[in-house]
Formats: structure tokens, C-alpha cells, sequence
């Protein structure tokens, strides 16, 4: 990655000794129109098994690119974690932000990229920026067998209330500061650096990879090379 992995952000570099150890510094970043193609790409890449978790059924092809189409960027916040081949890794969704004091929270993480803590930090950022738009209660709609999310849940401090198969978790927020303000700004200016330097590391992965092409087809066919 661009960045070293344990820079921790400006809230958790504060926390007291004694307190939780800080999370790792993970890039974030805002989506917007543009990687509407990601994010469909990044939702249908999950298995069968994630997409019930996920989505609370097994989830079709057609049913996901719909709901891909669906996200509202004019309203709703979407945020990614890109790896250094620029794919979406893991994935957050912000809904509701516009008409309610409520907004609901979903994420999803690639297999190959479980356990590095990407739900935890999708979802510390997601409550950053939903305080930073007026947002008083998180909720949560998640099957009880997804112990992952709830677990996630339960250690922000949100209430949890299963029936049958389903749990709603909720988290009151507290208001926005001059703080949280300028943590999500600080957060989001290091992802677009992060971002664009890992950009130019795949463009140039790509003029090696090309020249590498070249070299073995000059090797494969010499007398062509020659002519």
C-alpha cells in the first residue's frame, strides 16, 4: 500500500494508554458515480454465503446489479477499500442519510481480504461520517448468524435485539464537533494520496508487465524481431 498500515488516525492516536489498543490506519475512501462498475464488480465477486449475510438472502446476479443501480450517491455515502491493483476489497454503504435522523449501515469484505479488520474501520468511519451529517441513530439489519457484524455492534456500545433469524442492532450517536469534522477530513485527503499513488504503481506495473510481453515474444519469435 501507499501508506504504512499502522499509522493510526487523529481520534485513535488520542485514546488514553489505558484505553483499547488504536486501530490500524486503513485507507478509506469516498465512491462516487464513477465506480458505480466497482462496486457491482466488488458485490458480485462475494460467494454464495456472503451474499445471504449480506444482503439477508441469497442474492442473484440480477438482484445485485440492481441493487448496484440503485445506490443513490446524491444522498447516500458509499466508502471503499482498494488494494494496490486498485480492486474493491471491502465495501461500506451508508443509506437513509437524507430524509431521517436515522441512517443504516452495510458492509461487505472480500474472502482474501478477511481479517484485517476492514469491517471494524468501515464501520468507525461510517459512524464518523454519519455524526458529521446530522445522523443520530446507526441501525443495523442483520441476519443472527452473522456474528461478525453484531460482534462489530456490540463493541461500538449499540443496543441489540434479535427475533427469529434477524437482529436489528442500534447506535445513538453523539453530535458532530470541530473534531469529527476535521478527523474525516484528515482521513479522506490520506485515501485520495493513497489512492493516486497507487494508481501510478499500477500504471506502472502495467508498462513493465508490457515490456515483459515484448521481450518474450521477441525470445518466441526471433526472426521476426530481426526483420
Amino acid at each position: 500500500m501507499g501508506f504504512p498500515v499502522d499509522i493510526t488516525t487523529p481520534a485513535a492516536s488520542s485514546a488514553p494508554a489505558s484505553g483499547p489498543p488504536p486501530r490500524r490506519w486503513i485507507p478509506i475512501r469516498s465512491l462516487a458515480e464513477r465506480h458505480r462498475p466497482r462496486i457491482l464488480a466488488h458485490l458480485l465477486a462475494l460467494p454464495e454465503a456472503d451474499r445471504y449475510l449480506r444482503f439477508g438472502y441469497a442474492a442473484s446476479d440480477a438482484q445485485i446489479a440492481r441493487y448496484a443501480d440503485l445506490i443513490d450517491f446524491a444522498h447516500d455515502e458509499v466508502f471503499g477499500v482498494f488494494n494496490r491493483r486498485l480492486e474493491l476489497i471491502a465495501m461500506a454503504h451508508l443509506a437513509g442519510l437524507a430524509d431521517s435522523r436515522e441512517a443504516e449501515f452495510g458492509v461487505s469484505v472480500l474472502p482474501k481480504a478477511r481479517g484485517r479488520g476492514y469491517g471494524a474501520r468501515l464501520f468507525d468511519h461510517a459512524v464518523l461520517h454519519a455524526r458529521n451529517r446530522g445522523v443520530d441513530m446507526l441501525l443495523i439489519h442483520a441476519l443472527t448468524q452473522n456474528t461478525a457484524m453484531l460482534r462489530i455492534a456490540r463493541n461500538a456500545g449499540a443496543t441489540v435485539q434479535s427475533e427469529g433469524g434477524e437482529t436489528l442492532a442500534r447506535l445513538r450517536l453523539p453530535p458532530d464537533s470541530l473534531r469529527s469534522h476535521l478527523d474525516a477530513f484528515l482521513e479522506s485527503s490520506a485515501a485520495e494520496v493513497d489512492y493516486r499513488l497507487k494508481s501510478q504503481g499500477k500504471r506502472s506495473d502495467e508498462v513493465i508487465d508490457g515490456i515483459g510481453d515484448i521481450k518474450q515474444q521477441m525470445t518466441d519469435n526471433p526472426r521476426r524481431s530481426e526483420d
